[in-house]
């Protein structure tokens, strides 16, 4: 996978042009740019996607770098994608419950049943005019033919206007793709991993200043060391390294 060649979305502005249907969306930073140079079915189930969205400060500068084939002009969080689509489907869903229609549904596959308890919570409050539905997949590195199964059937049984998956790259990203052909949705759906963590609110994003300077990835790491040295300190190193002399 080369960055260079790649289709990503330029502005915050251009996700209102994202047509309405079914629609996969993917996000793009360091970590799944590394993996994804080691990983060809997640590099096909990453860039296969309708829509691709720049997560993270170094793929817009490398972009620019590179004098790419798509010159992002700022980052586009997970986070922002999350907030845009929840906010256009709550107006929407509150003008036609204003008409006596039913209520706009929103549902978040992923993640452990307490994370979705909390996000659930939090929605119905954030988002009064959305019907809130969530689905807890087993907790395992791979999913057995069952397991999809169930999955599948409750998305397609659910009928979401809007659908989240939030496993974590590239876990999410495949699974989408695989099954991409039967899930009978017509709405947007984007693949956002760590979101569900930030507005559940069982993982601190970083606060605004950190966002502004590109440096969330730093806070993360200030805060979970253990966890998160292995993704920035050689996920960084790595990214470089592929940037200078891969692409």
């Amino acid at each position: 996978m080369k960055l260079k060649d790649l289709n990503i979305v330029s502005s915050l502005a251009e996700l209102g042009l994202i047509p309405a249907g079914k629609t996969l969306i993917n996000t793009i930073n360091a970590y799944s740019y590394d993996m994804a140079q080691e990983d060809e079915a997640f590099a096909e189930a990453l860039t296969r996607g309708d829509y691709l969205i720049p997560d993270g400060a170094s793929i817009v500068k490398a972009c620019k770098w590179l004098k790419a084939k798509s010159q992002p002009l700022e980052r586009i969080a997970g986070w922002d994608l999350f907030m845009f689509e929840m906010e256009a489907l709550e107006k929407k869903s509150k003008a036609l419950k204003a008409k006596g229609e039913k209520c706009l549904k929103v549902m978040f596959l992923g993640s452990s049943q307490k994370v979705l308890s909390l996000i659930h919570k939090r929605a119905t409050t954030d988002f009064p005019n959305l019907d809130v539905l969530t689905y807890s997949p087993p907790f395992k590195a791979e999913f057995s033919d069952e397991d999809s199964r169930a999955m599948i059937q409750a998305i397609n049984m659910a009928k979401p206007d809007l659908l989240w998956i939030g496993m974590t790259a590239p876990k999410q990203e495949k699974w989408a793709f695989g099954h991409w052909d039967k899930l009978n949705i017509h709405c947007h759906c984007g693949t956002i991993g760590a979101v569900f963590d930030f507005y559940a609110g069982t993982v601190r994003r970083a606060p605004a200043w950190w966002q502004r300077h590109s440096l969330e990835w730093l806070f993360r790491l200030l805060k979970e060391p253990k966890r998160m040295w292995r993704r920035y300190v050689i996920g960084n190193a790595k990214f470089l390294y592929y940037i200078l002399f891969k692409e």
